[in-house]
């Protein structure tokens, strides 16, 4: 009957300028696609030279690798009677587009570039794109000699078109396109296009992966339609993981869903449907505004059928319902899978880390652990390419990990840097917990070096500085705090360095760093000190996710040890102790709870509020447990933190994003480092406003 088609997607592990990598992923995705009958395969946005190319896109060779790339895919006889959807960067006119190129059987048969560029939060696309800007314009594009070689052809269409095969229409969007207001699926839609396919790179974000599908669903759920997405998987060489989750839509309903976090590098989502579906949904709801569409999409034919004549015995893929993640499983998965591609691709030996006893740490080391119990999960189902990856970190060719403790004892090692104002109850806790997830520990004493440091200080000025507790004045305690800090940095570099070497194994190890998003919102930490790293996987979380999630650690991994962690208040002991107990805690230092620092790192960003747009929202926050006073209190002593400390954010370890309140200075969060710390017309605005309000809090 020529009434159901088979279609593919996948989810690929790309990597920035990986192009001999990239292309055996890319034809790989079609060799799997193929083999489970799909006629038409999707691939992520810019996949063959990998999305996050950045400031490379402006390079020629970029270009030229990309077309060397593309002559392989169209000579490949993998790519024959199928038509294959590929990504890549394009200059038409001495303009860079970000383009999908559609081909079948060494016939280039569109170009279509992107019409609404993502340019907010991580993406900059506008800096090295320019939107399509000509609505249902096609012009001519001149391929280069190399492609004309392959397909014979001198010019192909480029520009805003559609695809019309024997059996049906197929429109494409590209990434971001889907969260504009003026989705191109709704115009293509209402003229007839009956399959929409989009090619992402969308990044992980806690919470996330709703508004995803929803959209997705929604898209199809309106008009009715197929709705095809792609998305890149990984970390392809930055601070952003992407998440997959490649699936297949009709009529508002998900027929077929990929992993959101996986280790593998190629997964294909095939789906088989009915047209008739479609056509049925759409003539009650679609008829009377189709058939007022003012610009018909300009269609480019193709001699080619998705469906077959004989399909009536073909099974259609029926509605599934997507399981959610919670946010404590997110982040047991995406920074797992995020440190994996870091080490395997780096060439490291492994990771080191600061273990302290304290939440932050101790969260790492347990995504490290479930990045370990994820290894030995894919090795298990057979993924060839996670064991030889593997094999290649540990140094041994013949190497089976048995168990995720024993692994994590050949490339996990943990140590406890101990100072004078350091308690038992924290090196007890991050011996056994250290214990529990089999990393290689180590304790070490940092007193003799920071003697010696100010020993040498002492020598030159003939002072000694003091604690605060002993009588010394603030700028000397916060110079001691300092100091230990630092030398715990230079310790942990010492020993990733050399610490395999002293076994006499070959590499070296990457320093892991732990300081949370709410910490570097607000400067509470020291610059250069162990939250200074090669990266961070905990750096876009929040305290209070990451508590949740030890919680979460301690029941699914069995880690006792992390009850204690919980139970301990947070401090970054480096002040001297009273009666062998710690006295000084985080929140105290920072005159605000975690809990305050996320909303106020919520208003700050995601809001957009600034000091007296923030005392406005708070007061009614918070108005059953502080007064206006109260608030304008809290509101400035941030402001003062966070201006203070933003310098200190030009030099924070590359984190895992993973928070949409993150203050991450390289790109998504940009502001500048040197303030006005008085902000006094924005302070005085409150003070203003305070003065007209009642000072007392309400009753409970």
């Amino acid at each position: 009957m020529g009434r159901k088609v088979s279609v593919a997607t996948c989810s690929l592990n790309q990597w920035a300028l990986d192009f001999e990598g990239n292309s055996e992923r890319i034809l790989r995705s079609i060799e799997i696609s193929k083999a489970h009958g799909a006629k038409y395969r999707l691939g992520p946005e810019l996949e063959i030279c990998g999305y996050g190319c950045a400031d490379h896109f402006y390079e020629s060779d970029t270009l030229l690798h990309s077309f060397q790339v593309l002559k392989t895919l169209l000579e490949s006889p993998i790519t024959q009677d199928i038509i294959c959807d590929i990504g890549m960067p394009i200059m038409h006119h001495n303009v860079r587009y970000n383009c999908r190129i559609l081909f079948l059987n060494r016939k280039i048969l569109l170009i279509r570039p992107k019409m609404l560029m993502a340019n907010y939060g991580n993406y900059r696309e506008m800096r090295w794109f320019s939107c399509w800007n000509k609505l249902r314009q096609v012009e001519e594009y001149f391929l280069p000699r190399m492609i004309q070689e392959v397909t014979g052809q001198e010019t192909v269409p480029f520009g805003d078109c559609v695809l019309s095969t024997k059996d049906t229409c197929i429109g494409t969007e590209i990434c971001a396109e889907l969260w504009n207001p003026s989705s191109p699926h709704i115009q293509m839609g209402l003229d007839g296009v009956e399959i929409f396919t989009n090619s992402s790179a969308s990044h992980h974000e806690l919470r996330k992966a709703d508004q995803r599908v929803n959209l997705i669903k929604s898209a199809t759920m309106k008009s009715g339609g197929i709705y095809l997405y792609a998305n890149q998987r990984g970390c392809d060489g930055d601070r952003v993981y992407y998440d997959g989750c490649a699936m297949v839509a009709i009529n508002g309903d998900v027929v077929a869903q990929g992993a959101q976090f996986s280790l593998t590098d190629v997964e294909v989502i095939t789906a088989t449907l009915d047209l008739e579906d479609v056509r049925s949904y759409r003539g009650e709801l679609c008829q009377p505004h189709m058939e007022s569409e003012p610009k018909p999409c300009h269609r480019i034919k193709v001699d080619f059928s998705l469906s077959s004549d004989d399909d009536v015995y073909l099974c259609t893929h029926q509605p599934i319902q997507w399981h959610f993640l919670t946010p404590e499983e997110e982040i047991s998965l995406g920074p797992a899978c995020w440190l994996w591609d870091y080490l395997r691709r780096s060439g490291q030996a492994g990771f080191l880390l600061p273990l302290s006893g304290g939440v932050d740490s101790s969260s790492t080391a347990c995504i490290v652990h479930s990045m370990c119990v994820l290894l030995c999960q894919a090795v298990d189902d057979g993924n060839s390419q996670v064991l030889k990856d593997i094999r290649r970190v540990v140094g041994d060719d013949s190497y089976h990990p048995q168990h995720p403790k024993e692994l994590c004892g050949r490339i996990f090692t943990t140590c406890y840097m101990a100072s004078e104002n350091s308690s038992e109850d924290t090196h007890n806790r991050a011996r056994d917990l250290a214990n529990q997830i089999g990393s290689t520990h180590m304790n070490i004493n940092i007193d003799m070096a920071v003697k010696g440091i100010l020993g040498i200080f002492s020598a030159v000025t003939g002072r000694w500085p003091q604690f605060r507790a002993n009588g010394g004045s603030q700028r000397e305690n916060l110079a001691l705090q300092n100091v230990q800090a630092r030398v715990r940095m230079v310790f942990a570099y010492l020993f990733a360095q050399l610490s395999l070497w002293a076994c006499g194994k070959p590499g070296g190890l990457l320093v892991l760093g732990s300081a949370n998003v709410d910490e570097s919102l607000t400067g509470y930490f020291t610059k250069y000190d162990c939250s200074s790293a090669d990266i961070n996987p905990i750096g876009g979380i929040s305290k209070t996710d990451l508590k949740g999630f030890l919680l979460y650690c301690a029941e699914h991994f069995h880690l006792t040890a992390l009850r204690g962690v919980l139970a301990a208040p947070p401090t970054a002991e480096l002040e001297p102790l009273t009666d062998g107990q710690v006295t000084q805690t985080d929140e105290a230092d920072m005159g605000m709870t975690y809990s305050e620092l996320s909303v106020i790192g919520r208003l700050r960003k995601i809001s957009k509020c600034g000091p007296f747009s923030m005392f406005c929202k708070l007061i009614h926050m918070w108005k059953d447990i502080l007064s206006p006073i109260e608030v304008a209190q809290k509101v400035k002593h941030f402001f003062r933190m966070y201006s203070v400390n933003r310098h200190k954010m030009t030099t924070v370890t590359p984190s895992y994003h993973a928070e949409s309140y993150s203050p991450d200075d390289n790109r998504f969060d940009l502001r500048p480092f040197l303030y006005n710390t008085r902000w006094s017309w924005q302070f005085r605005c409150i003070d203003n406003q305070v003065s007209q309000m009642p000072t007392k809090a309400p009753k409970q």
